[in-house]
């Protein structure tokens, strides 16, 4: 009986070690959220990384200036060890190009939903360049900060249609009531030279997403010369939400290739 136990939990430390070293293997995913939301957005990508043995941290993104939002980021990617697999929703595409300028860990960028501006470039003007874009309608009126700035909001009882579409109402609704503001500077700060010249990226979106029109999300794919691009029909902005095993799999794709 002791030689059956004993060799139970050799079996069990040898899988436990054997588990380690693959999560050592493989790149941490960074996951930066974007305006209007919060890092929990992330948790159905969450699950399935972790569930596959991916490290993974979903950072804070401010949603104060792309300049200081980049920085916030880069500052968390100093702490990571292995090989990052950086990954940016909407607004914090231009933080994550921004962030990972420079920095040779990161071996792939992950675009969801997400803005991937050209030097000179900001996020309102590339959601305007294109048809299909309906935000500004759906935006509260501006809290004033006492720096001078705003904060914007979506109105709560227009994000479910605006902004997650494909989500249920009440996950939605829970969404509106938690969304984490931007600033009006951040969404108009040029964007600096952007890491996806240089880094391979990868674009996933939706062809129903009402804040940055698909025409724009495509042109910036294209652009960035893509490894892979995703499109998912009737996906909403919240691709990642609503979707989230598809975006995953291109996270993951990111982080295997070669």
């Amino acid at each position: 009986m002791n030689k059956v136990f004993a060799t139970l939990a050799l079996t069990a430390a040898m899988f436990s070690a054997s588990a380690a070293f693959a999560a050592q293997d493989k790149p941490t995913v960074v996951l930066v959220h974007g305006a209007f939301a919060d890092s929990s957005s992330w948790n159905g990508v969450v699950k399935i990384l972790e569930k596959d043995g991916y490290p993974v941290i979903a950072a804070a993104n401010p949603l104060r200036s792309v300049k200081s939002d980049a920085q916030s980021v880069a500052d968390v990617l100093a702490s990571v060890k292995t090989p990052v697999v950086l990954v940016g929703h909407s607004y914090g595409g231009p933080v994550i190009s921004a962030a990972a300028y420079g920095n040779a860990n990161v071996k792939a960028l992950v675009y969801v939903a997400a803005f991937a501006p050209a030097a000179g470039e900001t996020a309102a003007e590339l959601s305007g360049r294109f048809p299909g874009g309906t935000l500004g309608p759906t935006l509260a009126a501006p809290v004033a900060l006492a720096d001078g700035g705003k904060d914007l909001y979506i109105q709560q009882d227009k994000f479910h249609a605006q902004f997650a579409a494909d989500v249920s109402p009440a996950d939605a609704k829970l969404m509106a009531a938690t969304q984490r503001p931007v600033t009006v500077a951040a969404l108009n700060e040029a964007a600096t030279e952007p890491a996806w010249k240089t880094v391979p990226s990868y674009f996933v979106y939706g062809d129903q997403d009402k804040n940055i029109p698909a025409q724009a999300l495509a042109f910036m794919a294209e652009r960035a010369h893509a490894k892979k691009t995703v499109v998912v029909k009737g996906a909403s902005h919240v691709v990642m939400v609503s979707n989230p095993n598809v975006v995953a799999n291109l996270i993951e794709t990111a982080a295997t290739a070669q």
